[in-house]
C-alpha cells in the first residue's frame, strides 16, 4: 500500500469492519459514530521523538518532541516501508508526522467529582497524565504521575485546600494511598465491566497468542471473534526474555496493578496502575494493557503479553474466571485456554 491520509469517513469503515487490531490497532474509540480523531491527542512515551514532514524516517524532520508532550492529531497515514512491523503515522495539527509506536493516543475528558461509595470505586484516568501526591497539603511531594487509561482504586474524596475535590488513591503495592484531581479521574460503572459472550461455555473460548506474528487471537467455538497485535517478550539492555510457549490458563485475574521489577535505569521499570491483567503463570506473566509504549507488533516486553488497554480490557471481560465489579482480584479458580505457539 503507498503512503496516504485516512479521511474520517474511511476510519469509521474500517472500525465498522473490525480491522482495528491489526490496521490502525491503537486509537481509542469511544464509540463508532463519533469522529474518532475529536479530541484526540498522543502523548509522546520515548525520551524523545520527532515529527517529520512526511511518514517516513528518512524523510525531513520537523520538530523535536519530549517525554509526556500532548500533541493534537488530526488524522492517520500509513508509510511507505512494507518490511515495518508498524507502518502507521499520526498526523499532528500543528504539521508533520509522528511515528504511532512513539506517541500513546490519549484524550482529556474532564469528570465531576463524585460521591465514592462504601468499600471504595474503581477509575481511570481520563487525562493525557495527571500527578499524585503523597498529601493535600502544600509543597506536598509528587508520589507518582498516572498515565491516561491507567486503572486505580478510589477509597475516598477530599477537599483540597485551593476548594477541589481530589480522590485518594489505593496504591496496592505499597499500601501507600497518594491524591489525584478528581476532575481527571473517571469512576466506571458495573456496565462497561460486564462479561463478554457469558453464555458460552468455559470449553468454547480459546485464546490463542502467535509470538512469530505478535498477534493474540480470541476464538469462540473456533471462530475467531477478536484479533490485536501485541508485544512479548524481547531483548532488553538488560538481557533477552522470553514469553513462554505452551498451554496455559487464565487462572488470576486484576482489573489493575501497580509492577516494579529492576533499576530503572537498566531496563527495569515502576508502573502503577497496570490496567486488566490476566495471569497465565504463577511467575508474573500476564495479558495486561500497556501505557508506556505504543510500539506493538514486536517484541519489547520483559515477558508479558503487551496489549493496547483497549484490548487488554476487552479480553479481561471476555476471558474467564469473572472478576466481580467490587473486587480486587479473582485467583485460583478455573480459567480460559491460552495456547502460545511460535
Amino acid at each position: 500500500m503507498s503512503r496516504h491520509n485516512f479521511s474520517r469517513r474511511d476510519f469509521l469503515k474500517l472500525t465498522g469492519y473490525g480491522l482495528m487490531g491489526t490496521f490502525l490497532p491503537n486509537l481509542p474509540l469511544t464509540s463508532l459514530q463519533l469522529d474518532p480523531f475529536d479530541n484526540l491527542q498522543g502523548r509522546v512515551t520515548d525520551r524523545t521523538t520527532w515529527s517529520y514532514d512526511a511518514p517516513n524516517f528518512k524523510a525531513s524532520r520537523k520538530k523535536l518532541y519530549w517525554r509526556d508532550i500532548v500533541v493534537p492529531i488530526k488524522n492517520a497515514a500509513i508509510g511507505d516501508d512494507e518490511t515495518a512491523h508498524n507502518r502507521v503515522w499520526y498526523e499532528a495539527e500543528e504539521g508533520g508526522y509522528v511515528y504511532s509506536g512513539s506517541a500513546q493516543p490519549v484524550r482529556t475528558i474532564l469528570n465531576e467529582a463524585r460521591h465514592i461509595p462504601l468499600g471504595g470505586a474503581l477509575a481511570e484516568i481520563s487525562v493525557p497524565f495527571t500527578d499524585a501526591y503523597e498529601s493535600l497539603e502544600p509543597g506536598a511531594p509528587v508520589m507518582y504521575r498516572l498515565y491516561y487509561e491507567t486503572v486505580h482504586w478510589v477509597t475516598a474524596s477530599a477537599v483540597h485546600p485551593d476548594g477541589s475535590i481530589w480522590y485518594l488513591l489505593l496504591d496496592d503495592k505499597s499500601k501507600i494511598n497518594h491524591y489525584a484531581r478528581g476532575e481527571h479521574v473517571r469512576l466506571m460503572t458495573p456496565d462497561e465491566l460486564a462479561p463478554l459472550s457469558s453464555h458460552l461455555a468455559l470449553g468454547d473460548k480459546r485464546v490463542e497468542v502467535r509470538l512469530n506474528e505478535q498477534m493474540v487471537l480470541a476464538y469462540e467455538k473456533g471462530a475467531l471473534v477478536f484479533a490485536a497485535r501485541a508485544a512479548t517478550g524481547g531483548r532488553l539492555r538488560s538481557g533477552t526474555y522470553t514469553t513462554p510457549d505452551g498451554e496455559f490458563k487464565t487462572f488470576y485475574k486484576r482489573p489493575t496493578r501497580h509492577m516494579a521489577r529492576g533499576d530503572i535505569a537498566s531496563s527495569g521499570f515502576d508502573l502503577p496502575g497496570v490496567p486488566w491483567v490476566i495471569y497465565i503463570k504463577d511467575n508474573g506473566i500476564s495479558f495486561h494493557g500497556t501505557y508506556w509504549h505504543n510500539d506493538f507488533g514486536r517484541p519489547r516486553s520483559h515477558g508479558c503479553i503487551n496489549l493496547s488497554v483497549p484490548s487488554a480490557k476487552w479480553l479481561f471481560r471476555w476471558t474467564m474466571p469473572v472478576v466481580p465489579f467490587d473486587k480486587e482480584f479473582v485467583h485460583g479458580q478455573v480459567g480460559t485456554r491460552v495456547d502460545v505457539v511460535v
